[in-house]
C-alpha cells in the first residue's frame, strides 16, 4: 500500500472566506500515483473547516447568512470564549461545517458528484492557515 501526504498553505485575507481547494487536491492525487484508495482531507485550525459542496455564489451567501444567524460573530460579549480572543463564533461554524472529508479514489479519480467540489472554509482568517491532505492506497 502506498500513502502520500501534503500540507496546502492559504494566505486567508478576510475573516471569514471559502476557497474551491478542488484543483489543489486533484494536483495532489495525481503527484501520490494512487489509482485505488481514500482521500483524506482536514482543516488544520480549530476555527476552519473542509467540506464538499457546490461552487456556487449564491449557495455561498446562504451560508454566510446562515452561520451568521446560528453564531453572529458579535456582540463579542455574548460569548463565554472570547476573553483573550474574539473568535467564539468561528469555533462555533467550524463545528456546524465539519473538520474534513474523505473521498474515495477510482481510476486515478477523486469520485465526486457532477456538482461537488471541495472548499477549505475559514472562519477566522486574516493570516496563513493550511489543510492536510493524506492519500493511501494502490
Amino acid at each position: 500500500m502506498k500513502h502520500f501526504r501534503k500540507e496546502l498553505w492559504f494566505e486567508v485575507k478576510k475573516r471569514r472566506e471559502l476557497i474551491n481547494i478542488t484543483p489543489q487536491i486533484q494536483e495532489c492525487l495525481h503527484n501520490s500515483g494512487i489509482n485505488e484508495g481514500l482521500l483524506l482531507c482536514n482543516a488544520m485550525h480549530i476555527t476552519a473547516s473542509v467540506f464538499i459542496n457546490d461552487d456556487e455564489s449564491g449557495l455561498h451567501q446562504d451560508f454566510e447568512n446562515w452561520l451568521e444567524e446560528l453564531a453572529p460573530e458579535k456582540p463579542y460579549s455574548r460569548y463565554h470564549h472570547n476573553g483573550f480572543e474574539d473568535n467564539a463564533d468561528a469555533h462555533l461554524k467550524r463545528t456546524i461545517m465539519g473538520r474534513e472529508v474523505v473521498i474515495a479514489i477510482t481510476n486515478g479519480k477523486l469520485d465526486l458528484g457532477p456538482w461537488e467540489q471541495i472548499f477549505y472554509g475559514e472562519f477566522d482568517g486574516k493570516r496563513k492557515k493550511r489543510v492536510l491532505v493524506k492519500i493511501i492506497g494502490e
